[in-house]
């Protein structure tokens, strides 16, 4: 029965990632075709679309009566993209170079977004006037981002580069792939949830721990793939725009947005190893940011603090 449930988690995993992928692209084609400016497309679609399986997910979970899983997943996933892909990618790239216009609006939006979810969150719980809070405040940073950024050319071609490119017209085959990556993303949710529970049981963990380690792994990996891939290029803006879009969007959005059907509950463990964990990757990106640079050491120590953020999670010392 374990390796049953644990062959379900996999494959809905996989299912819910490849189906944002499909999502993500066909509404990329279907926006630029509409003429919609490609810089819009960039911050918007792009920078979303990487965080829908987490948005997926937490809908999941909440309609299932796990809220628990929700906010567990979304700190999973941000010290995932900090500690270990931003980790792992400057450990590629060697050296990682930060911009400075990454530091003075990305990263401080990222670290006001990160305050302003855990003033909302530090009492355990989520309500829906938590989640307008949350709504509001992702809303002004979009509309912050994309008026200070509409102006850098720089800023527009690499988040352009990203994207997997117009078609001339709409075919079949686009809303095909649209309709497949909505149904997808469903079923993916769905059987991910509830393959955790199933996993939480059978292993005698709390959900949110399964959630953490495994669910926040899996739907970090397009922020992964991109973020390696842009980093082996040399494509420093890339390789962490990447990040600050889909973490901000996580923090206030995937957070947010359940608790307006119902209030998102958070559990003892992720109060007191997931919070402090996602203060001092917050932190530490912040400090690294300021040095305009994050070396190889740099990222060895991330991807050292993530294993034993997992470790600790996984109860193992």
């Amino acid at each position: 029965m374990l390796i049953f449930w644990i062959l379900i988690f996999i494959l809905s995993l996989a299912l819910l990632v490849k189906s944002a992928d499909w999502l993500v692209e066909s509404s990329e084609k279907i926006a630029l075709v509409l003429k919609i400016s490609p810089f819009i497309v960039g911050v918007t679609i792009v920078a979303i679309g990487t965080s829908m399986p987490e948005l997926a997910a937490a809908f999941a979970s909440t309609l299932k009566g796990a809220t628990e899983i929700v906010v567990s997943t979304v700190i999973g996933a941000n010290v995932h993209n900090i500690f270990l892909v931003i980790g792992l990618a400057a450990i590629l790239a060697r050296r990682l170079t930060i911009k400075r216009s990454l530091v003075d609006l990305d990263l401080s939006l990222l670290a006001i977004s990160t305050a302003i979810f855990l003033f909302v969150a530090f009492d355990g719980e989520i309500t829906w006037r938590d989640g307008l809070l949350l709504l509001i405040a992702f809303l002004i940073y979009l509309a912050y981002t994309i008026v200070e950024r509409k102006g850098e050319k720089g800023e527009v071609e690499g988040i352009v580069e990203i994207i997997p490119g117009s078609v001339e017209q709409l075919n079949f085959k686009v809303f095909l792939f649209l309709i497949l990556g909505i149904i997808g993303l469903g079923i993916g949710a769905k059987y991910t949830v509830e393959s955790t529970l199933q996993l939480a049981h059978l292993l005698k963990l709390v959900p949110s721990v399964i959630a953490f380690v495994g669910i926040a792994f899996g739907t970090s990996l397009p922020e992964l793939i991109v973020s390696i891939r842009a980093a082996w290029k040399k494509k420093y803006e890339i390789a962490l725009g990447n990040i600050f879009g889909s973490s901000v969007f996580n923090i206030l959005i995937v957070t947010g947005l359940p608790a307006f059907v119902t209030t998102v509950k958070i559990d003892q463990i992720t109060l007191t190893i997931g919070f402090p964990f996602l203060i001092a990757a917050t932190l530490l990106f912040v400090i690294s940011g300021i040095s305009g640079r994050i070396h190889i050491w740099e990222g060895s120590l991330y991807v050292l603090a993530y294993i034993v953020c997992c470790l600790k999670f996984l109860g193992l010392f």
